[in-house]
């Protein structure tokens, strides 16, 4: 399932609209160029739609949001459902606030997500309208366990069906579901929480990993979430060897991407088929 994904995003170079935290952007940015991508931050109405209508995927994550931003999305992704293209949505702190949760019940409403990322608790927020989220970090109770892991198949199952998009649940075990797959992926490092932006880099990533595989999406996510795990754990043995620190972490996990590759990725990703 994952033959050629990382190369065809290395061919095409796809152009990725993103319209994301403010914190993050830079490493957003980084991010999508050591993948193979190429970004472009645009936030102001007055070029949204133009600024999409080049671009092969969008991603929109609400993050720091603001009234001007907000509306900003909302035209750069109904130009993207125009157009085709591939959306993403990060729902970042849904649940914290009723700003957030109101945006992302709007932004589902009015434009058709490829994929929606986000952690437990983010997810169950746009799935039921409210939730626990703290701040911007998942509720230890909405985490998914092996315990709990058949109810959460079932849970992004149906909402895959009822918002047709593919879900993506990420977090200690990791899950991406459509309307007949599911796929468990257990690649990441617990240091990968520890700095600003691991989840903001990843929903760019899945947004390039899609734009350049658009007829294998849910493959292309699970690809994207696997590899970024996987250069969590390279970037983790890096610092164990010199001596560093979460700064340098970053450094490496960034680095680690730009040399990742399908046989890197085939011979590291832990992934699982889900077999209801």
């Amino acid at each position: 399932m994952l033959e050629g994904i990382i190369q065809n995003v290395r061919e095409r170079v796809p152009l990725i609209h993103c319209i994301t935290n403010y914190v993050t952007a830079n490493d957003v940015a980084n991010i999508l160029l050591a993948c193979g991508g190429s970004p472009i931050m645009a936030d102001d109405q007055q070029e949204v739609e133009e600024i999409t209508s080049i671009c092969a995927g969008l991603d929109i994550n609400i993050g720091t949001l603001n009234s001007r931003t907000i509306s900003s999305m909302l035209l750069a992704g109904k130009q993207a459902n125009r157009l085709g293209h591939i959306t993403v949505l990060d729902p970042v702190g849904a649940g914290a606030s009723q700003l957030r949760t109101n945006t992302a019940k709007s932004l589902l409403e009015e434009v058709k997500f490829t994929v929606i990322r986000g952690n437990s608790s983010e997810i169950k927020t746009i799935a039921a309208g409210k939730g626990n989220t703290q701040g911007v970090d998942a509720n230890e109770l909405d985490a998914i366990t092996e315990q709990n892991l058949p109810q959460a198949v079932e849970f992004a199952t149906k909402l895959s069906e009822s918002t047709g998009s593919t879900i993506a649940i990420t977090g200690a075990i990791d899950l991406v579901c459509d309307t007949t797959q599911a796929y468990v992926i257990r690649n990441g490092h617990p240091v990968m929480s520890k700095i600003t932006g691991t989840g903001c880099m990843l929903t760019g990533m899945i947004a390039a990993y899609c734009a350049a595989n658009s007829d294998r999406v849910t493959e292309a996510t699970v690809a994207a979430i696997a590899a970024m795990g996987l250069c969590g754990e390279l970037a983790y043995q890096k610092i164990c060897e010199t001596n560093g620190g979460t700064s340098s972490f970053r450094t490496y996990l960034i680095d680690a991407m730009s040399k990742m590759e399908d046989d890197i990725l085939k011979g590291g990703a832990k992934i699982e088929v889900y077999t209801r």
